[in-house]
């Protein structure tokens, strides 16, 4: 009999078919979302450069602020956005309060910058979060699909051992071939987990030097704004 993959596969049981069905799809989903990562942090770290340069040539963070919305998919430019945009809400208020005491003032800058710090804070943990969407259907794949590859193994040598019994006879000719049906199942798996565990642990390193950059660019922002705001009192 000559036993080629896809012969293996047409001549397997409805079961061992539906098994290599889901590896499929798990397979084809893992790799639309690598393949859509991989654009996604490419066009990240451009935008991310441009708008660093952007930040460090402008003479004033409204002249920033401008240039932030040229960049939709840098995080920094994210951070920065939302840390503006809060700043700008906390100076309104501010403007409407009377007092001109050097305690009042003193107690008031402080409190803008504890606020300030949530706001950038939380701006950095969305866009890890968004950064990072999907990436659990990654491991999900590495974890499963084994699993899922060795339950269409078992099942199928099942099958052939049944065959075995029905037919009285134990040789390889006989043998061979149902089990070879079966490790399809076992390589499919294993062909849909291996990119899958890869990759997120790619991604994962990526995301946590993306978090480590924000991080460095926030402190350096909040850093400018506290100067500034020093500097009135």
């Amino acid at each position: 009999m000559q036993l080629s993959i896809t012969d293996m596969i047409l001549h397997a049981g409805p079961v061992g078919q539906l098994v290599l069905l889901v590896l499929l799809i798990f397979s084809l989903l893992s790799w639309s979302i690598v393949i859509m990562k991989f654009r996604l942090f490419k066009k990240c770290a451009s935008d991310t450069r441009d708008f660093l340069d952007a930040f460090w040539s402008s003479n004033h963070l409204n002249d920033a602020y401008r240039a932030a919305e040229n960049f939709p998919l840098s995080p920094e430019s994210a951070v920065f956005i939302s840390g503006f945009d809060e700043l700008q809400k906390i100076n309104a208020q501010n403007n409407d309060t009377e007092g001109n005491e050097r305690r009042e003032t003193l107690e008031m800058q402080l409190a803008t910058m504890d606020i300030l710090k949530r706001t950038v804070r939380k701006a950095e943990a969305q866009e890890i979060t968004e950064l990072g969407r999907s990436l659990a259907f990654l491991a999900t794949t590495g974890s499963a699909a084994p699993f899922i590859g060795l339950f269409g193994t078992v099942w199928g040598i099942m099958i052939s051992f049944h065959d075995i019994g029905q037919r009285g006879s134990a040789s390889l000719a006989v043998v061979a071939p149902g089990i070879s049906e079966a490790l399809v199942a076992t390589a499919a798996g294993l062909a849909a987990a291996i990119p899958a565990v890869i990759f997120y642990n790619f991604f994962s390193n990526k995301l946590e030097e993306i978090d480590g950059e924000m991080q460095t660019f926030s402190s350096d922002f909040l850093n400018l704004v506290e100067r500034n705001l020093l500097g009135r009192i």
